[in-house]
């Protein structure tokens, strides 16, 4: 037993997950990106809790001004 308690233990079988479009408005929680040649925004107004084992293969990352601009905006969203 590691002494993590059941709420962590379950917290290591979930991850966050923001889905991508191609279509949509620009709104002030959504990030416009390029992921695999294709124009699109990162939704953050649609975040949701998956569990891990749903993650089958990653597929690509996005790049490091897009990550921060995310992590800038999802700073704003929780810090209220």
């Amino acid at each position: 037993m590691n002494g993590s308690t059941p709420a962590a233990r379950e917290a290591d079988l979930t991850i966050l997950v923001a889905p991508m479009t191609t279509k949509g408005r620009v709104y002030p929680t959504r990030v416009a990106c390029r992921f695999k040649s294709k124009a699109g925004l990162v939704v953050l107004d649609q975040i949701r809790t998956i569990d891990k084992i749903r993650c089958v293969k990653k597929v690509g990352y996005i790049d490091r001004r897009t990550a921060g601009t995310v992590l800038s905006i999802l700073s704003e969203m929780f810090a209220g």
